[in-house]
């Protein structure tokens, strides 16, 4: 049986600063960084385990300094990126971080007037000539299309294009042709592995399915009084048995989705209970406080239970990729190593739970590049709660009575866009997240906005 464990814990999220940046951009001019580091950079680090640090140094090449730093940029980033997104609406076209220490936000869009906005936030601006949403567009018409000799699919926004992965000579020309997609949106890149579900079988803990294959737990969540995980979509189906790491009757798979999407969740019986952790570096715990996804180019940290803890950083949300069972769709891209047996394991930023491991290529010798479920749209698919350190966010979404003061209510999914009230004003997200007592509209404005 698996005991609860009893550690204390800050909320890793506060309010946004501006991101530190100290070169020119495409149109910008130089910008000095800051001297004293925001609220959020501070609070951002403040519970960063020891041995997420020392996994970010062995994978990035970063001193636990240098780590503490990014963490910290990444968490400004974040919030800087989603406001400039909420404001530049549909010339955006997409933001990432550079830098060894991701101190470096650039935000891209269409619309020239809007250079001079980003950079008074101390990011670069880049002027590109397709927004983000019409590369989004070209890329679902091709996903409707696409097949094992084309099976990656996502939008740079580095370049500014779409990027058609092929394994064979001219399968990405021809795909375009078939769907009428101008080659000019594409930059197509040859490819000599194809992903492959990680099959063969705390979050990061082995499972077993029915006895016999191997994944590997998620993120412990709870649905009103029952406790669980979630996982994989292809690791199981509705109603297949689970046994945990130590071989002891565990539960069942409740729900899952592949392909299409990877997601699942496994509901445990009352010998095991939910954790805020992430198995880490020696086994040790790393907390999970919340679940806001970070940028392209932050780093992130997987867990799994066939070889263990290692980091990466972020390459591009929203990919579509296409493996022998068929396409999954908003997956995202990593550098992080995986292997079988990994499938269904944690991925965390910093504090911040981000998605389940879905598969990829390569391997942890040698390296290679690895695809997420985001964790936000399986919390919300099935009315899950993330288990979090610092608080109690109660039973999950549902119908009941509102929050005092508005609509928001603790423990539903919020995705960037929707609007809330909340003591008497109407707020809208600028970052996707579940929320939890303690993040209320006013006390976090790197994912609220008053409007």
């Amino acid at each position: 049986m698996l005991k609860r464990h009893a550690r204390a814990a800050c909320t890793a999220l506060a309010a946004a600063g501006l991101l530190l940046a100290g070169t020119a951009g495409a149109v910008a001019d130089p910008v000095p960084a800051p001297a004293v580091p925001s609220a959020a950079a501070t609070l951002r680090t403040s519970d960063a385990s020891p041995e997420l640090l020392a996994a970010m140094q062995r994978d990035l090449g970063l001193t636990p300094t240098q780590a503490k730093a990014r963490l910290a940029h990444e968490a400004e980033a974040g919030a800087a990126a989603a406001r400039l997104r909420d404001r530049l609406g549909a010339a955006f076209a997409g933001a990432w971080v550079d830098g060894a220490d991701a101190a470096v936000l650039t935000v891209a869009t269409t619309r020239a007037a809007d250079t001079a906005a980003i950079r008074a936030t101390g990011a670069r601006a880049k002027l590109v000539t397709r927004t983000l949403a019409d590369l989004d567009g070209a890329k679902a018409a091709l996903d409707r299309a696409a097949g094992p000799a084309t099976p990656v699919r996502y939008v740079d926004p580095r370049s500014n294009t779409l990027v058609v992965e092929e394994t064979e000579a001219g399968a990405a020309a021809r795909l375009l042709a078939a769907t009428g997609t101008d080659a000019a949106l594409v930059t197509v890149v040859r490819t000599a592995e194809a992903p492959r579900p990680l099959y063969d079988l705390r979050g990061g803990d082995a499972y077993y399915m029915n006895g016999s294959g191997r994944c590997s737990v998620g993120f412990p969540v709870t649905k009103g009084t029952v406790n669980g995980f979630a996982t994989a979509g292809h690791c199981g189906r509705a109603g297949t048995t689970t046994t945990g790491f130590n071989r002891v009757a565990q539960g069942s798979f409740q729900a899952s989705v592949f392909p299409g999407n990877d997601m699942a969740w496994v509901a445990a019986n009352t010998s095991w209970t939910s954790t805020p952790y992430v198995k880490g570096g020696g086994g040790a715990n790393v907390q999970v406080a919340g679940s806001v996804l970070q940028p392209v180019g932050a780093s992130v940290c997987r867990s799994g239970s066939t070889t263990g803890w290692h980091c990466g950083t972020i390459q591009q949300h929203n990919t579509s990729v296409t493996y022998p069972e068929g396409t999954i769709s908003g997956v995202t891209r990593t550098t992080v190593c995986a292997e079988p047996g990994d499938s269904g394991g944690s991925y965390i930023s910093g504090s911040q739970a981000q998605g389940v491991t879905s598969g990829g290529s390569g391997n942890c010798s040698s390296g290679g590049t690895t695809f997420f479920q985001p964790l936000n749209p399986i919390l919300s698919a099935y009315g899950l709660t993330l288990k979090v350190t610092g608080s109690d966010p109660g039973p999950g979404p549902g119908p009941g009575e509102p929050e005092p003061g508005g609509t928001w209510k603790a423990g539903t999914v919020y995705a960037a866009g929707a609007t809330v009230t909340y003591g008497g004003s109407t707020y809208r997200c600028i970052q996707g997240h579940q929320a939890q007592t303690g993040w209320e509209p006013p006390n976090v404005p790197a994912l609220w906005q008053r409007v």
